[in-house]
Protein backbone atom coordinates (compact mmCIF):
# COMPACT_ATOMS: atom_id res chain seq x y z
CA UNK A 1 0.00 0.00 0.00
CA UNK A 2 1.18 3.31 -0.93
CA UNK A 3 2.37 5.90 1.85
CA UNK A 4 -0.15 8.78 1.89
CA UNK A 5 1.74 12.23 0.58
CA UNK A 6 2.83 14.65 3.48
CA UNK A 7 1.60 17.46 1.17
CA UNK A 8 -2.13 17.15 -0.29
CA UNK A 9 -4.82 19.75 0.07
CA UNK A 10 -6.47 18.19 2.96
CA UNK A 11 -2.90 18.61 5.09
CA UNK A 12 -2.88 22.32 3.65
CA UNK A 13 -6.38 22.55 4.07
CA UNK A 14 -5.86 21.36 7.97
CA UNK A 15 -2.72 23.80 8.38
CA UNK A 16 -4.82 26.87 7.03
CA UNK A 17 -7.46 26.36 9.72
CA UNK A 18 -4.87 26.11 12.33
CA UNK A 19 -2.79 29.08 11.47
CA UNK A 20 -6.24 30.85 10.71
CA UNK A 21 -7.24 30.44 14.18
CA UNK A 22 -4.93 32.68 15.77
CA UNK A 23 -4.84 35.02 12.82
CA UNK A 24 -7.50 37.28 13.98
CA UNK A 25 -6.01 39.54 16.30
CA UNK A 26 -7.60 42.50 14.75
CA UNK A 27 -10.66 41.59 16.26
CA UNK A 28 -9.07 41.52 19.80
CA UNK A 29 -8.13 45.10 19.90
CA UNK A 30 -11.02 45.74 22.59
CA UNK A 31 -9.05 43.76 25.32
CA UNK A 32 -5.61 45.63 25.13
CA UNK A 33 -7.24 49.04 24.10
CA UNK A 34 -7.70 50.12 27.40
CA UNK A 35 -3.60 49.22 28.43
CA UNK A 36 -2.57 51.18 25.30
CA UNK A 37 -4.75 54.08 26.41
CA UNK A 38 -3.52 54.28 29.72
CA UNK A 39 -0.23 53.93 29.33
CA UNK A 40 0.20 56.20 26.48
CA UNK A 41 -2.04 58.41 28.13
CA UNK A 42 -4.08 58.78 25.26
CA UNK A 43 -7.86 60.48 24.93
CA UNK A 44 -10.26 58.57 23.33
CA UNK A 45 -9.83 60.38 19.61
CA UNK A 46 -6.05 58.92 19.83
CA UNK A 47 -6.57 55.59 20.53
CA UNK A 48 -9.67 55.29 17.89
CA UNK A 49 -6.68 56.85 15.36
CA UNK A 50 -4.49 54.25 16.23
CA UNK A 51 -7.96 51.91 15.75
CA UNK A 52 -8.48 53.56 12.25
CA UNK A 53 -4.67 52.35 11.26
CA UNK A 54 -5.57 48.50 12.35
CA UNK A 55 -8.83 48.93 10.17
CA UNK A 56 -6.87 49.96 7.43
CA UNK A 57 -4.33 47.96 7.79
CA UNK A 58 -6.59 44.18 8.12
CA UNK A 59 -8.71 45.66 5.37
CA UNK A 60 -6.36 46.92 2.83
CA UNK A 61 -5.49 43.80 0.81
CA UNK A 62 -3.84 45.54 -2.06
CA UNK A 63 0.16 44.13 -0.92
CA UNK A 64 -0.72 40.38 -0.04
CA UNK A 65 -2.65 40.10 -3.50
CA UNK A 66 0.43 41.76 -5.43
CA UNK A 67 3.14 39.30 -3.92
CA UNK A 68 0.78 36.43 -4.25
CA UNK A 69 0.07 37.69 -7.87
CA UNK A 70 3.58 38.17 -8.57
CA UNK A 71 5.47 35.79 -6.54
CA UNK A 72 7.33 32.38 -8.61
CA UNK A 73 4.73 30.02 -9.65
CA UNK A 74 4.23 26.72 -7.32
CA UNK A 75 4.19 25.99 -4.22
CA UNK A 76 6.71 28.49 -3.12
CA UNK A 77 3.57 30.88 -3.57
CA UNK A 78 1.87 30.39 -0.46
CA UNK A 79 4.93 30.31 1.90
CA UNK A 80 6.67 33.64 0.80
CA UNK A 81 2.93 35.17 1.66
CA UNK A 82 2.59 33.58 4.75
CA UNK A 83 6.20 34.03 5.68
CA UNK A 84 5.66 38.16 5.03
CA UNK A 85 2.39 38.04 7.00
CA UNK A 86 4.76 36.51 9.86
CA UNK A 87 7.07 38.96 9.76
CA UNK A 88 4.87 41.81 9.54
CA UNK A 89 2.87 40.43 12.67
CA UNK A 90 5.92 40.49 14.91
CA UNK A 91 7.30 44.04 13.40
CA UNK A 92 4.21 45.25 14.49
CA UNK A 93 3.28 43.82 17.66
CA UNK A 94 6.36 43.71 19.43
CA UNK A 95 7.29 47.47 19.48
CA UNK A 96 3.90 48.12 20.57
CA UNK A 97 4.34 45.51 23.41
CA UNK A 98 7.66 46.97 24.06
CA UNK A 99 6.24 50.75 23.72
CA UNK A 100 2.82 49.68 26.20
CA UNK A 101 5.59 47.51 28.93
CA UNK A 102 7.36 51.24 28.69
CA UNK A 103 10.40 49.56 27.67
CA UNK A 104 10.85 51.52 24.55
CA UNK A 105 8.15 54.63 24.55
CA UNK A 106 6.84 55.13 21.27
CA UNK A 107 5.02 58.81 19.88
CA UNK A 108 1.02 58.05 18.38
CA UNK A 109 2.88 58.33 14.50
CA UNK A 110 4.78 54.95 15.55
CA UNK A 111 2.28 53.09 17.31
CA UNK A 112 -0.13 53.67 14.23
CA UNK A 113 2.55 52.89 11.95
CA UNK A 114 3.33 49.79 13.96
CA UNK A 115 -0.71 48.84 14.10
CA UNK A 116 -0.91 48.78 10.64
CA UNK A 117 1.85 46.29 10.06
CA UNK A 118 0.40 44.00 12.88
CA UNK A 119 -2.97 44.23 11.12
CA UNK A 120 -1.93 44.45 7.32
CA UNK A 121 -0.58 40.49 8.21
CA UNK A 122 -4.05 39.60 8.82
CA UNK A 123 -4.85 39.98 4.98
CA UNK A 124 -1.81 37.89 4.08
CA UNK A 125 -2.86 35.18 6.54
CA UNK A 126 -5.98 35.33 4.42
CA UNK A 127 -4.44 35.50 1.13
CA UNK A 128 -2.40 32.61 1.53
CA UNK A 129 -5.36 30.79 2.94
CA UNK A 130 -8.82 30.61 4.52
CA UNK A 131 -10.12 28.76 8.07
CA UNK A 132 -11.66 29.78 10.71
CA UNK A 133 -10.61 33.92 11.28
CA UNK A 134 -14.01 34.63 12.12
CA UNK A 135 -13.45 32.65 15.10
CA UNK A 136 -9.97 33.74 16.17
CA UNK A 137 -10.89 36.42 17.53
CA UNK A 138 -12.86 34.11 20.54
CA UNK A 139 -10.65 31.34 20.14
CA UNK A 140 -7.90 33.85 21.48
CA UNK A 141 -10.09 35.53 24.02
CA UNK A 142 -10.10 32.30 25.66
CA UNK A 143 -6.31 31.68 26.22
CA UNK A 144 -6.62 35.27 26.98
CA UNK A 145 -8.74 33.92 30.03
CA UNK A 146 -7.77 30.31 30.79
CA UNK A 147 -3.92 31.30 31.31
CA UNK A 148 -5.20 35.19 33.06
CA UNK A 149 -3.21 37.28 31.13
CA UNK A 150 -2.83 40.47 31.63
CA UNK A 151 -3.56 42.61 28.42
CA UNK A 152 0.13 43.65 28.18
CA UNK A 153 1.32 40.32 28.50
CA UNK A 154 -1.41 39.41 25.87
CA UNK A 155 0.11 41.99 23.43
CA UNK A 156 3.44 39.68 23.41
CA UNK A 157 1.35 36.92 22.92
CA UNK A 158 0.24 38.41 19.77
CA UNK A 159 3.32 38.77 18.36
CA UNK A 160 4.38 35.34 19.39
CA UNK A 161 1.83 32.97 19.08
CA UNK A 162 0.44 33.67 15.08
CA UNK A 163 4.40 34.15 14.34
CA UNK A 164 5.07 30.85 15.45
CA UNK A 165 2.30 28.36 14.03
CA UNK A 166 2.93 30.04 10.78
CA UNK A 167 6.50 29.05 10.62
CA UNK A 168 5.70 25.86 11.80
CA UNK A 169 2.76 25.30 9.63
CA UNK A 170 3.41 26.59 6.10
CA UNK A 171 5.52 23.75 4.92
CA UNK A 172 2.29 22.22 4.68
CA UNK A 173 0.25 24.62 2.57
CA UNK A 174 0.66 24.33 -1.23
CA UNK A 175 -1.32 24.58 -4.12
CA UNK A 176 -3.06 22.24 -6.31
CA UNK A 177 -4.17 21.48 -9.49
CA UNK A 178 -7.76 22.56 -9.24
CA UNK A 179 -9.29 19.91 -11.85
CA UNK A 180 -8.40 17.43 -9.51
CA UNK A 181 -11.15 15.77 -7.82
CA UNK A 182 -11.82 14.92 -4.05
CA UNK A 183 -14.45 13.42 -1.83
CA UNK A 184 -16.84 16.30 -0.82
CA UNK A 185 -17.79 14.82 2.71
CA UNK A 186 -13.86 15.29 4.18
CA UNK A 187 -14.86 19.45 3.03
CA UNK A 188 -18.14 19.05 4.69
CA UNK A 189 -16.53 17.73 7.46
CA UNK A 190 -14.37 20.52 7.77
CA UNK A 191 -17.29 23.16 7.23
CA UNK A 192 -18.71 21.07 10.37
CA UNK A 193 -15.75 21.38 12.66
CA UNK A 194 -16.23 25.18 12.02
CA UNK A 195 -19.72 25.24 13.39
CA UNK A 196 -19.18 22.67 16.00
CA UNK A 197 -16.82 25.03 17.50
CA UNK A 198 -18.61 27.69 17.28
CA UNK A 199 -21.17 26.26 18.97
CA UNK A 200 -18.99 25.09 22.14
CA UNK A 201 -17.60 28.74 22.37
CA UNK A 202 -21.31 29.97 22.53
CA UNK A 203 -22.07 27.13 25.53
CA UNK A 204 -18.81 28.34 27.33
CA UNK A 205 -19.57 31.70 27.28
CA UNK A 206 -23.52 31.50 28.51
CA UNK A 207 -22.52 28.92 30.95
CA UNK A 208 -19.27 31.19 32.26
CA UNK A 209 -22.10 34.61 32.48
CA UNK A 210 -24.47 31.54 34.27
CA UNK A 211 -21.97 30.02 36.73
CA UNK A 212 -19.02 30.40 38.61
CA UNK A 213 -16.59 28.50 37.10
CA UNK A 214 -13.36 27.05 38.46
CA UNK A 215 -9.89 27.43 37.30
CA UNK A 216 -9.85 23.80 36.60
CA UNK A 217 -13.10 23.50 34.85
CA UNK A 218 -12.00 26.57 32.77
CA UNK A 219 -8.49 24.42 32.17
CA UNK A 220 -11.05 21.45 30.90
CA UNK A 221 -13.05 23.54 28.69
CA UNK A 222 -10.12 24.46 27.04
CA UNK A 223 -8.12 21.55 26.63
CA UNK A 224 -11.70 20.12 24.61
CA UNK A 225 -11.74 23.50 22.23
CA UNK A 226 -8.23 22.48 21.91
CA UNK A 227 -8.72 19.31 20.76
CA UNK A 228 -11.93 20.75 18.80
CA UNK A 229 -9.22 23.03 16.81
CA UNK A 230 -7.15 20.14 16.27
CA UNK A 231 -9.38 17.87 14.81
CA UNK A 232 -9.15 19.27 11.16
CA UNK A 233 -5.43 17.26 11.67
CA UNK A 234 -7.92 13.74 12.28
CA UNK A 235 -9.86 14.42 9.03
CA UNK A 236 -6.83 15.46 6.86
CA UNK A 237 -5.18 12.39 8.22
CA UNK A 238 -8.29 10.07 7.24
CA UNK A 239 -8.46 11.84 3.52
CA UNK A 240 -5.27 11.44 2.42
CA UNK A 241 -5.39 7.40 2.79
CA UNK A 242 -4.78 6.47 -1.18
CA UNK A 243 -8.46 4.43 -1.29
CA UNK A 244 -10.59 7.81 -0.70
CA UNK A 245 -7.90 9.62 -3.13
CA UNK A 246 -9.29 6.46 -5.62
CA UNK A 247 -12.79 7.29 -5.01
CA UNK A 248 -12.65 11.16 -5.06
CA UNK A 249 -16.38 12.21 -6.27
CA UNK A 250 -16.31 16.32 -7.20
CA UNK A 251 -14.97 19.14 -8.31
CA UNK A 252 -12.31 21.55 -6.64
CA UNK A 253 -13.46 24.01 -7.51
CA UNK A 254 -16.39 24.13 -5.04
CA UNK A 255 -15.43 25.42 -2.41
CA UNK A 256 -11.94 24.90 -1.23
CA UNK A 257 -10.17 27.55 1.02
CA UNK A 258 -6.73 27.38 -0.20
CA UNK A 259 -4.78 29.44 -2.17
CA UNK A 260 -5.10 28.42 -5.96
CA UNK A 261 -3.36 29.52 -9.01
CA UNK A 262 -6.82 31.38 -9.57
CA UNK A 263 -6.17 33.85 -7.47
CA UNK A 264 -3.20 35.34 -9.40
CA UNK A 265 -5.63 35.67 -12.35
CA UNK A 266 -7.63 38.12 -10.04
CA UNK A 267 -11.12 36.55 -9.04
CA UNK A 268 -12.71 33.20 -8.92
CA UNK A 269 -11.65 32.61 -5.25
CA UNK A 270 -13.65 35.16 -3.03
CA UNK A 271 -16.36 35.27 -4.93
CA UNK A 272 -16.68 30.88 -4.21
CA UNK A 273 -15.42 31.49 -0.77
CA UNK A 274 -19.12 33.22 0.08
CA UNK A 275 -21.18 30.11 -1.76
CA UNK A 276 -20.59 26.85 0.57
CA UNK A 277 -23.31 24.94 -0.69
CA UNK A 278 -21.91 24.43 -3.62
CA UNK A 279 -20.16 25.45 -7.15
CA UNK A 280 -20.13 29.42 -7.78
CA UNK A 281 -22.40 30.41 -10.19
CA UNK A 282 -21.44 32.65 -12.34
CA UNK A 283 -23.68 35.27 -12.43
CA UNK A 284 -21.68 38.31 -13.92
CA UNK A 285 -21.74 36.13 -17.13
CA UNK A 286 -22.88 38.24 -20.33
CA UNK A 287 -22.57 41.58 -18.58
CA UNK A 288 -19.75 43.91 -19.09
CA UNK A 289 -16.53 43.48 -17.16
CA UNK A 290 -15.52 46.82 -16.17
CA UNK A 291 -11.78 47.92 -14.76
CA UNK A 292 -11.35 49.67 -11.33
CA UNK A 293 -11.94 53.49 -13.23
CA UNK A 294 -14.59 52.84 -15.15
CA UNK A 295 -16.58 50.96 -12.44
CA UNK A 296 -15.57 53.77 -10.24
CA UNK A 297 -17.24 56.47 -12.46
CA UNK A 298 -20.76 54.39 -12.04
CA UNK A 299 -23.23 54.95 -9.34
CA UNK A 300 -23.41 51.78 -8.38
CA UNK A 301 -19.75 51.61 -7.10
CA UNK A 302 -20.24 54.19 -5.11
CA UNK A 303 -23.70 52.98 -3.66
CA UNK A 304 -22.04 50.04 -2.36
CA UNK A 305 -19.11 52.14 -0.86
CA UNK A 306 -21.53 54.11 0.94
CA UNK A 307 -23.57 50.95 1.99
CA UNK A 308 -20.29 49.29 3.23
CA UNK A 309 -19.08 52.36 4.95
CA UNK A 310 -22.02 52.73 7.12
CA UNK A 311 -22.85 48.80 7.30
CA UNK A 312 -18.95 47.79 7.61
CA UNK A 313 -17.60 50.91 9.30
CA UNK A 314 -20.29 50.73 12.36
CA UNK A 315 -19.45 47.78 12.89
CA UNK A 316 -16.08 47.91 13.32
CA UNK A 317 -16.60 50.84 15.54
CA UNK A 318 -18.04 49.43 17.64
CA UNK A 319 -15.55 46.37 18.19
CA UNK A 320 -13.07 49.08 18.42
CA UNK A 321 -15.11 50.98 21.28
CA UNK A 322 -16.07 47.88 23.06
CA UNK A 323 -14.13 48.36 26.16
CA UNK A 324 -14.85 51.74 26.14
CA UNK A 325 -18.99 51.52 25.66
CA UNK A 326 -18.70 48.83 28.19
CA UNK A 327 -16.95 50.85 30.80
CA UNK A 328 -19.29 53.73 30.69
CA UNK A 329 -22.23 50.97 31.08
CA UNK A 330 -20.74 49.58 33.89
CA UNK A 331 -19.47 46.18 32.71
CA UNK A 332 -16.23 44.22 34.15
CA UNK A 333 -12.56 43.26 31.65
CA UNK A 334 -13.76 39.86 31.82
CA UNK A 335 -17.23 40.60 30.53
CA UNK A 336 -15.99 43.33 28.00
CA UNK A 337 -13.38 40.12 26.90
CA UNK A 338 -17.02 38.03 26.61
CA UNK A 339 -18.37 40.38 24.17
CA UNK A 340 -15.52 40.18 22.17
CA UNK A 341 -15.95 36.55 21.54
CA UNK A 342 -19.65 36.93 20.70
CA UNK A 343 -18.88 39.76 18.22
CA UNK A 344 -16.13 37.30 16.59
CA UNK A 345 -18.72 34.16 16.81
CA UNK A 346 -21.26 35.84 15.22
CA UNK A 347 -19.04 37.55 12.56
CA UNK A 348 -18.29 33.92 11.46
CA UNK A 349 -21.81 32.62 11.84
CA UNK A 350 -22.47 35.99 9.46
CA UNK A 351 -19.63 34.77 6.76
CA UNK A 352 -20.46 31.23 7.12
CA UNK A 353 -24.56 31.40 6.41
CA UNK A 354 -24.80 34.85 4.36
CA UNK A 355 -23.61 33.45 1.12
CA UNK A 356 -25.28 29.96 1.89
CA UNK A 357 -28.55 31.81 2.30
CA UNK A 358 -28.22 34.53 -0.04
CA UNK A 359 -27.73 32.12 -3.00
CA UNK A 360 -30.50 29.77 -1.85
CA UNK A 361 -33.03 32.86 -2.65
CA UNK A 362 -31.41 34.29 -5.83
CA UNK A 363 -31.51 31.01 -7.63
CA UNK A 364 -34.96 29.64 -6.29
CA UNK A 365 -36.38 33.11 -6.00
CA UNK A 366 -34.85 35.55 -7.87
CA UNK A 367 -34.25 37.52 -5.14
CA UNK A 368 -31.11 39.68 -5.41
CA UNK A 369 -27.88 39.86 -2.58
CA UNK A 370 -27.94 43.45 -2.77
CA UNK A 371 -31.77 43.03 -1.07
CA UNK A 372 -29.64 41.28 1.99
CA UNK A 373 -27.30 44.03 2.17
CA UNK A 374 -30.34 45.94 2.94
CA UNK A 375 -31.52 43.71 5.94
CA UNK A 376 -28.36 43.44 7.28
CA UNK A 377 -28.17 47.80 7.57
CA UNK A 378 -31.80 47.58 8.91
CA UNK A 379 -31.09 44.93 11.33
CA UNK A 380 -27.22 46.01 12.39
CA UNK A 381 -29.60 49.50 12.80
CA UNK A 382 -31.74 47.84 15.48
CA UNK A 383 -28.54 46.36 16.70
CA UNK A 384 -27.06 49.84 18.04
CA UNK A 385 -30.22 51.13 19.17
CA UNK A 386 -30.29 48.40 21.51
CA UNK A 387 -26.97 49.11 22.72
CA UNK A 388 -27.84 53.08 23.17
CA UNK A 389 -30.72 52.07 25.22
CA UNK A 390 -28.40 51.26 28.11
CA UNK A 391 -30.99 48.21 29.17
CA UNK A 392 -29.48 45.18 31.59
CA UNK A 393 -27.87 42.84 28.63
CA UNK A 394 -28.66 44.84 26.03
CA UNK A 395 -24.68 45.51 25.08
CA UNK A 396 -25.11 41.43 24.78
CA UNK A 397 -27.52 41.17 22.51
CA UNK A 398 -26.49 44.65 20.52
CA UNK A 399 -23.10 43.34 20.03
CA UNK A 400 -24.44 39.95 18.19
CA UNK A 401 -26.72 41.35 15.88
CA UNK A 402 -24.14 43.86 15.16
CA UNK A 403 -21.33 41.53 14.74
CA UNK A 404 -23.67 39.21 12.96
CA UNK A 405 -24.42 41.39 10.32
CA UNK A 406 -20.87 42.60 10.02
CA UNK A 407 -19.96 39.06 9.11
CA UNK A 408 -22.84 38.75 6.61
CA UNK A 409 -21.90 41.99 4.61
CA UNK A 410 -18.62 40.84 4.66
CA UNK A 411 -20.07 37.39 2.89
CA UNK A 412 -22.40 39.56 0.69
CA UNK A 413 -19.75 41.99 -0.84
CA UNK A 414 -17.38 40.18 -3.00
CA UNK A 415 -20.31 38.35 -4.94
CA UNK A 416 -22.72 41.61 -5.47
CA UNK A 417 -18.92 43.42 -6.73
CA UNK A 418 -18.44 40.43 -9.37
CA UNK A 419 -22.17 40.39 -10.35
CA UNK A 420 -22.58 44.56 -11.10
CA UNK A 421 -18.42 44.85 -12.27
CA UNK A 422 -17.33 41.84 -13.87
CA UNK A 423 -14.91 39.48 -12.81
CA UNK A 424 -12.04 40.95 -15.37
CA UNK A 425 -10.49 43.31 -12.54
CA UNK A 426 -12.78 41.58 -9.62
CA UNK A 427 -9.63 41.87 -7.63
CA UNK A 428 -8.60 45.45 -7.92
CA UNK A 429 -12.16 46.76 -7.70
CA UNK A 430 -13.19 44.38 -4.79
CA UNK A 431 -10.30 46.03 -2.72
CA UNK A 432 -11.08 49.45 -3.63
CA UNK A 433 -14.90 49.06 -2.24
CA UNK A 434 -13.47 47.25 0.89
CA UNK A 435 -11.63 50.44 1.77
CA UNK A 436 -15.15 52.02 2.64
CA UNK A 437 -14.57 49.78 5.69
CA UNK A 438 -12.04 51.33 7.42
CA UNK A 439 -13.10 54.69 5.59
CA UNK A 440 -16.47 54.43 7.72
CA UNK A 441 -14.65 53.25 10.85
CA UNK A 442 -12.61 56.63 10.70
CA UNK A 443 -15.10 58.72 10.23
CA UNK A 444 -17.71 56.84 12.93
CA UNK A 445 -15.17 56.17 15.75
CA UNK A 446 -12.47 59.09 15.68
CA UNK A 447 -14.90 61.92 14.51
CA UNK A 448 -18.21 60.85 16.19
CA UNK A 449 -17.61 58.46 19.09
CA UNK A 450 -13.98 59.32 20.08
CA UNK A 451 -15.13 63.30 20.35
CA UNK A 452 -18.50 62.39 21.93
CA UNK A 453 -16.87 60.24 24.50
CA UNK A 454 -13.46 62.95 25.09
CA UNK A 455 -16.17 65.87 25.43
CA UNK A 456 -18.04 63.88 28.10
CA UNK A 457 -15.17 62.41 30.19
CA UNK A 458 -13.84 64.87 32.81
CA UNK A 459 -11.74 67.55 32.57
CA UNK A 460 -8.01 66.19 32.83
CA UNK A 461 -9.35 62.51 32.19
CA UNK A 462 -9.32 60.03 29.67
CA UNK A 463 -11.92 57.71 31.19
CA UNK A 464 -16.17 58.64 31.04
CA UNK A 465 -18.13 56.70 33.26
CA UNK A 466 -21.32 58.54 32.08
CA UNK A 467 -23.43 56.21 30.16
CA UNK A 468 -24.22 59.13 27.30
CA UNK A 469 -20.46 58.86 26.53
CA UNK A 470 -20.39 56.67 24.39
CA UNK A 471 -24.01 55.71 23.68
CA UNK A 472 -24.66 58.91 21.82
CA UNK A 473 -22.27 57.91 19.73
CA UNK A 474 -23.42 54.39 18.77
CA UNK A 475 -27.17 55.83 18.41
CA UNK A 476 -25.19 58.29 15.75
CA UNK A 477 -23.94 55.14 14.22
CA UNK A 478 -27.69 53.36 14.18
CA UNK A 479 -28.93 56.35 12.52
CA UNK A 480 -26.53 56.04 9.87
CA UNK A 481 -26.97 52.59 9.11
CA UNK A 482 -30.87 53.14 9.18
CA UNK A 483 -30.71 55.69 7.09
CA UNK A 484 -28.57 53.86 4.56
CA UNK A 485 -31.15 51.03 4.72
Amino acid sequence: MAMPRARTRWSALAASALIQCCAGSSYCFGLYSPALKASQGYDQSALDAVAFFKDVGANAGVLSGFLAAWAPAGRRRPWLVLLAGAALCAAGYLPIWLAVAGIAPASLPLICAYMLLAAQAQTFFNTADVGFLGLSGAILVQIYHTFHIDPTTFILMLAVLPTAITLVLMYFVDVHDARERYNNKFLDAFSLIAVTVAVYLMIIIICGQVFIISSAVQSVCFVILLLLVLSPVAVAVKAQKPESIQHEESTSEQRTGLLREEVAEGSESAGSSTVLGGPYQDLSSGKENLNVLQAMGKLNFWLLFLAMACGMGSGLATVNNISQIGGSLGYTNKETGTLVSLWSIWNFSGRFGAGLISDHFLRLRGVGRPFFIGVTLLIMSVGHAIISSGLPASLYIGSVLVGLCYGCQWALMPSITSEIFGLNHFGTIFNMVAVASPVGSYILSVRVVGYIYDMESPPDEHNCQERGSSIGGLYTQGCKSFLEK
